[in-house]
């Protein structure tokens, strides 16, 4: 349950303790909140979900909406003023930086917000915008704006948010 911890202690070498981690950075503490709100969310429960994702944004200054769906190990670097929207979905072992939104472009109730593959990496200040995929292994670097399908093992460049593909 709680290994998203474990792989804060893993990526950062400067956290000391669990403890450290828990208590003073804001990332496990928004996945810890939004695992709660989540549930409530689950089971219609929606404001009350929604007051809890509303207290955990006021600790922490990162904004989860309860309905949004986050994999394992998820690591929100920094992670003021980050957005995730309702309908986002985040696969395991990503890391997020601070300023980062996945957000939507339609006010539909259909899925509006980004699908992020495994081990995804986006820099601080990317904008992933719309029901788009992002793949596995990919990279968004820092005040992209991404608005296309990016294929797996993909790295996105700002400002021309340009596809540098490995292969």
């Amino acid at each position: 349950m709680f290994d998203f911890l474990r792989a804060y202690k893993e990526y950062d070498p400067a956290a000391k303790s669990y403890l450290e981690i828990f208590f003073l950075y804001p990332g496990p503490r928004a996945l810890f909140f939004h695992r709660i709100a989540h549930f409530l969310y689950t089971i219609r429960l929606f404001f009350i979900a929604r007051f809890v994702a509303d207290i955990s944004r006021t600790v922490t200054g990162i904004e989860i909406h309860p309905g949004a769906t986050i994999g394992k190990r998820l690591v929100i670097d920094h992670g003021v003023g980050c957005v995730i929207g309702e309908t986002a979905e985040i696969g395991d072992d990503c890391v997020i930086f601070h300023g980062v939104t996945l957000g939507g472009v339609k006010f539909d109730k259909t899925k509006r917000h980004p699908t992020v593959g495994n081990r995804v990496l986006i820099g601080t200040g990317a904008k992933v915008l719309g029901p788009i995929k992002i793949g596995d292994d990919s990279k968004i670097g820092a005040n992209a704006v991404v608005m296309k399908e990016v294929p797996n093992g993909s790295i996105i460049v700002a400002p021309a948010s340009i596809t540098l593909n490995k292969h």
